[in-house]
């Protein structure tokens, strides 16, 4: 008993040890593998997230800002990827397509249980070392809220809401292999 025992104690370590190693491994080993499924290719260094176009009318003058600024941020913290105006190896370039907000969920009497804020981007992600990579895609995503609150009142939190669902994933679609 006491010899597997000890057998088990060394099996366990050993595992343990060539985990840690494994993931040594993945994080500094810079293959472009992590646990979150990042997979960018070695040559790529560089990105640019330009100022999103609004092609609305009613989306806060504010938005594209947030949006540039919340991309870039979870680029730069989630990626080994330098922020590069001049002579980036990809760009984000992105026009705000949709920002509407419409009655939900009729009731009887024609009164409305909630409000949607819908947002939609139109983004090109352009990989300028492989033209191959580049792609054109829609994002939209929504966020509901009581009929009867002003959206003025939600606007920041439903965008914040929004905007993190939209930005993770043209994070994943830009830099996963799914």
């Amino acid at each position: 008993m006491v010899v597997f025992r000890e057998i088990w104690k060394k099996s366990c370590f050993c595992a343990i040890v060539g985990s840690l190693l494994f993931i040594q491994g993945c994080v500094i080993g810079g293959n472009g593998y992590s646990f979150k499924g990042i997979s960018i290719p070695p040559e790529v260094n560089t990105f640019y997230v330009a100022e999103p176009e609004n092609q609305t009318t009613t989306a806060p003058p504010t938005l594209p800002q947030n949006f540039r600024q919340q991309l870039n941020d979870k680029i730069r913290n989630e990626s080994r990827l330098k922020n590069d105006d001049q002579n980036p190896d990809i760009e984000f370039l992105t026009t705000i397509t949709e920002y509407q907000v419409s009655a939900q969920s009729p009731q009887p009497g024609q009164t409305n249980a909630f409000n949607r804020l819908t947002i939609t981007f139109q983004v090109e992600y352009k990989n300028n070392l492989k033209e191959d990579d580049t792609w054109k895609q829609r994002f939209s995503h929504f966020a509901d809220f009581p009929a009867d609150q002003n959206l003025i009142d939600v606007q920041d939190t439903l965008i914040d809401e929004i905007l993190e669902e939209i930005i993770e994933r043209i994070f994943n679609r830009a830099f996963t292999n799914w």
